[in-house]
């Protein structure tokens, strides 16, 4: 599909089953317009949360069986009926992003996990929903995953986030290594920082080598979009490690070259 932001990952790639293509599509477009709406533009914090309330009121009506007044929401109906996918998990995505309007401080690892458990693990379950693998298991490793590519991206993306009053550095494990906002401001990468990042570096790592065993577990094309999708995500945390957490002037992210890695390493999985 068109996508018109940068991701660490495919997405509905000719990978996918041509069958699952475009309900996978459905739901991008539905969690990234959301997002945008929490992120993007100059909208007021009332004006977001009017509009993701909006997102919540066509939800209802999928789920009371009523029609939707939106395009979007009358394609995400039909996926929603075609796959019985469960309604919550939409909810909790714009719950999390709701949460990013008014939330731009995280006390420690664990309300940060929670953040995570709304705004990323919902995808992979939805994806899993499609695919018919739904085990205790999977799932786990499916949050993994996504829980680390969420990560991933908050270690990727901590100057731009910076700039929207945002830090998802827990608090608590900043003071531990004598970190402060006055550093993020200043771009400063001191030792107190690189241990930090590397601290976050590792951790999101470990996470997602915990989940990456799900590849095995799915079907033909969908297994090597994951593959795809894991090594991405490690690929970046080596960018990080690489400019030894100097993100503020090295923003890492992939290139052309770096899919014919991917594939590589991909196929030793």
């Amino acid at each position: 599909m068109p996508v018109d932001h940068y991701e660490n990952f495919p997405v509905a790639s000719i990978l996918v089953p041509a069958p699952l293509r475009r309900p996978i599509e459905v739901i991008y477009r539905f969690a990234r317009s959301a997002d945008d709406i929490a992120d993007e533009g100059d909208a007021t914090p009332e004006q977001r949360l009017a509009e993701l309330a909006a997102y919540q009121a066509e939800l209802d009506r999928i789920a009371a069986g009523n029609t939707p007044q939106t395009p979007l929401f009358v394609d995400l109906a039909e996926v929603i009926a075609a796959h019985a996918l469960p309604v919550q998990l939409f909810r909790d995505l714009l719950d999390a992003f709701a949460q990013d309007v008014v939330k731009t401080r995280y006390a420690d690892y664990p309300e940060l996990v929670d953040y995570c458990r709304r705004s990323a693990n919902p995808v992979g379950r939805l994806v899993l929903a499609l695919f018919k693998r739904t085990g205790e298991t999977q799932l786990m490793q499916s949050d993994c995953i996504c829980t680390a590519l969420q990560l991933i991206n908050f270690w990727q993306d901590i100057a731009i986030d910076w700039q929207k009053d945002r830090i998802y550095l827990p608090q608590v494990e900043m003071q531990g290594f004598g970190v402060g906002e006055d550093d993020i401001a200043a771009g400063r990468c001191g030792d107190g920082w690189e241990k930090l990042i590397d601290f976050q570096v590792d951790r999101a790592r470990a996470l997602m080598l915990r989940g990456a065993p799900l590849v095995h577990a799915l079907p033909g094309r969908i297994g090597w979009e994951i593959r795809l999708t894991v090594q991405g995500g490690l690929r970046i945390l080596e960018r990080i490690a690489r400019v030894r957490g100097d993100v503020f002037r090295h923003r890492p992210k992939l290139g052309k070259a770096d899919w014919f890695v991917l594939l590589a390493r991909s196929i030793r999985m």
